[in-house]
């Protein structure tokens, strides 16, 4: 038989093993085989049985009965074990009832056996000791001289009888009459029930007296006639008959031989012989004692190891019992709690408290599965609610936060993450003015609706929002409303800056042109006219002309913020460009070291080459006057000033689809504080002769290319880093027929020289 096929075959007889019909079946037969051991034990002598081949066939059918309970109690443990090794549930309380069990059964058979083998030492020690031995032999030693008197006797009258009997011989054989009186007399003299004188080589009876059939139906053994025939007194004990025979040979001419016998009384011989008996069974159990023990001790271990087994096994049978139902409802707990309502438990036929349980437990399940159900149901339509609340809030741009009675955070939308850079989701449940304290005046009157303009964000990007608290009359709750305004406050202030920008230009530009001419007529046709103090003069005609230039280029500078040209785009080489703006600024800022970080990769952007080297530029002179700004402070500190007297660093780099273009100066740094977030707006800076206008326009230019400009601290934690960064394009991208732009001539409005932005 193939491996494969044995595995099922041994796995049925395993299961047959440990089937409960079959254990049960086995602790009865263990049972029976324990008392049909007991009774054969008590059928012989006290202290064992006498039939040897009902012992062996005894302790055969244990031995089996032993081995099977073995396996059976085995596979019983190895299950037990298994399931403890699994951690099945349930398998804690099987084991300890198992343990229980197994006390309760192999304490009792312990003791039992253990008071067992005591009580049979002890009754062993009394039965072989030296009072019943001496007594055994006193009894056989009395009884022996009983008949060792009756023989001594008969062997006395024997030898008299015959010594009287060699007188009467010569009666023989003519006076056989006359022999025989004799022999009568001399038996009737003596006692004797028989008397007998006969022939041994013919077997010939000469003379009797008594009973002489006895004689026919039992002859005197050929040994005692050998004996007699030698010329001594051959005794013989005739047990058949009870009596006790003397056997003696008359005078040796006669070649006869005389037999007497006297009765002896057969309670007596009896009792010698039963006494006789009893010493040589008791000398032999005595020389076989050990081995009687051992034999016994065997047969009564096999028997209470039988009964042991046995109630092991029902030991075993009943925990399982127990504990099975118990595993089963624990199973099936761990089932419902991990979802499955669907699961049941075997509620049996019985009345009992585990049968209850089940019922119990089966209906909690049908209910729990119900109710379960109707939330999945009620749970859907919440969640398609939810969704849809949710789909609405997600695509307003607005952030909106549910805020229950406690103003803590129940609901907030994706918006609302973004615009205060919180994850609230992962802050539900929390305060809201504890996640953003700029809230808390807002949220200090909860009653009512309430509007306030709120900056919130880091010192670099603040934000403004309007916000708005509204009270939930349903929910007793509130709803936070709150939407970024920045953009648009800037938007309302470069349209009010710009509309002054127009009006200045055109109220200031009209006179300014005559306003130079007049000054430079007056210095040319005066002049030589004026004898005293010329150099005033000239100096007063010069201050008008320059002061009016710098006045037309503020003009020109409040014309270009307010009607800004439309870029036209081309594809450009941006690290060409960058040095283009370097090279003018390196010639007239010698006294600062200019530092470059182009890469050799060429870098291209879509742009318009003109406002692109007008916002570089723009960013250089800003950090060249920074740099001025420090080292001035410096000298009012005073503090040296080493040549070069500062560092502007130019970089330029590719991120992903971005190019930045920095600039970083070692100055006096940028303001703090509010000031900061609006150094990009109109008329906005902190030098002394700055419009504000700078950056401002170089927002809008980089705004118009689809870009930004950031603003931060300088790496090195001295001046200040700005950021140009453009949307990078392949070379290949760009087509120049292809491209858009507001303004396809260059012939629009030109704008005036760089302003001094912040």
């Amino acid at each position: 038989m193939s491996k494969p096929a044995r595995v099922p075959l041994l796995r049925r007889l395993a299961d047959m093993l440990l089937g409960r019909g079959v254990t049960l079946g086995l602790a009865v037969g263990a049972l029976v085989m324990g008392i049909l051991t007991f009774v054969v034990l008590s059928d012989g002598s006290p202290l064992g049985p006498t039939r040897p081949g009902q012992v062996v066939g005894i302790v055969l059918v244990n031995l089996a009965i032993i081995l099977l309970l073995l396996a059976s109690l085995a596979g019983q443990l190895v299950r037990v074990w298994a399931e403890r090794r699994r951690g099945s549930a349930g398998s804690r309380l099987h084991t300890r009832l198992v343990l229980l069990f197994s006390v309760v059964a192999i304490v009792p058979a312990m003791l039992l056996a253990g008071f067992s083998a005591i009580f049979f030492n002890l009754g062993i020690q009394a039965w072989f000791s030296d009072r019943v031995r001496t007594a055994l032999e006193a009894s056989l030693v009395a009884s022996r001289a009983y008949f060792e008197e009756h023989q001594n006797n008969i062997r006395a009258d024997a030898l008299v009888m015959a010594n009287d009997l060699n007188r009467a011989v010569v009666l023989l054989p003519d006076q056989s009459l006359a022999f025989a009186r004799v022999l009568a007399t001399q038996a009737s003299a003596r006692g004797l029930t028989e008397a007998v004188v006969f022939e041994p080589l013919l077997g010939r009876i000469v003379a009797h007296a008594g009973v002489s059939s006895a004689f026919m139906l039992s002859p005197p053994p050929d040994w005692a006639i050998e004996i007699a025939t030698g010329g001594e007194v051959a005794v013989v004990a005739v047990e058949e008959e009870n009596r006790v025979r003397a056997i003696i040979a008359l005078s040796q001419a006669s070649g006869l031989q005389l037999m007497i016998g006297r009765p002896v009384d057969s309670s007596v011989l009896e009792h010698m012989q039963r006494t006789e008996q009893a010493v040589t069974a008791y000398q032999s159990i005595d020389r076989n004692r050990e081995g009687l023990q051992i034999t016994f001790v065997m047969i009564f271990a096999i028997g209470s190891l039988l009964v042991l087994l046995a109630a092991v096994l029902v030991g075993l049978v009943l925990a399982n019992q127990l504990a099975g139902p118990i595993s089963r409802l624990i199973t099936a707990a761990e089932r419902v709690r991990g979802g499955d309502l669907s699961v049941r438990v075997e509620e049996g036929d019985g009345d009992d408290e585990i049968g209850s349980l089940s019922r119990a437990f089966n209906r909690m399940t049908n209910q729990l599965a119900g109710q379960r159900s109707e939330l999945l149901e009620a749970y859907r339509q919440i969640a398609e609610r939810q969704n849809f609340t949710e789909a609405v809030l997600g695509g307003v741009s607005a952030g909106i936060v549910g805020l229950d009675q406690e103003l803590r955070v129940n609901l907030p939308n994706r918006s609302a993450s973004l615009l205060l850079g919180i994850d609230l989701e992962r802050e539900i449940g929390r305060p809201m003015a504890e996640i953003a304290p700029e809230f808390a005046g807002l949220l200090a009157q909860p009653g009512t609706t309430r509007t306030a303009e709120i900056r919130v964000g880091p010192p670099n990007a603040r934000k403004t929002l309007l916000a708005r608290l509204s009270p939930e009359m349903e929910s007793q709750g509130h709803v936070l409303t709150f939407d970024d305004i920045s953009a648009l406050l800037t938007a309302q202030r470069q349209a009010a800056w710009a509309d002054v920008a127009r009006r200045i230009a055109h109220e200031i530009k009209n006179p300014l042109t005559p306003i130079q001419l007049s000054a430079e007529r007056l210095k040319k046709r005066y002049l030589k006219q004026i004898t005293h103090d010329p150099e005033t003069f000239t100096a007063c005609t010069d201050t008008i002309v320059r002061q009016v230039g710098d006045i037309g280029r503020m003009v020109d500078e409040f014309s270009a913020f307010a009607r800004m040209p439309q870029p036209v785009i081309r594809p450009e080489e941006i690290g060409r460009l960058v040095r283009e703006a370097l090279v003018l600024q390196q010639q007239s800022r010698p006294e600062i070291a200019w530092i470059t970080d182009l890469p050799e990769q060429k870098l291209y952007a879509a742009c318009d080459r003109r406002l692109i080297n007008q916002a570089l530029t723009n960013l250089l002179n800003n950090a060249a006057d920074a740099i001025a700004m420090r080292v001035q402070r410096d000298e009012e500190e005073g503090l040296a000033c080493p040549r070069p007297v500062g560092h502007i660093r130019v970089g330029l780099s590719g991120e992903g689809e971005r190019l930045i273009i920095s600039v970083e100066d070692d100055g006096i740094g940028l303001p703090e504080g509010d000031e900061r977030d609006r150094l990009t707006e109109p008329y906005v800076t902190h030098k002394t002769k700055g419009t504000g206008l700078g950056l401002a326009i170089v927002k809008k230019i980089m705004e118009d290319h689809r870009g930004s400009i950031q603003l931060t601290d300088a790496l090195s934690g001295r001046g200040a880093r700005a950021e140009l960064i453009l949307p990078a394009r392949e070379p290949d991208a760009l087509a120049p027929d292809g491209l858009t732009s507001g303004a396809a001539t260059s012939g629009g409005h030109e704008m005036g020289e760089p302003g001094h932005g912040a």
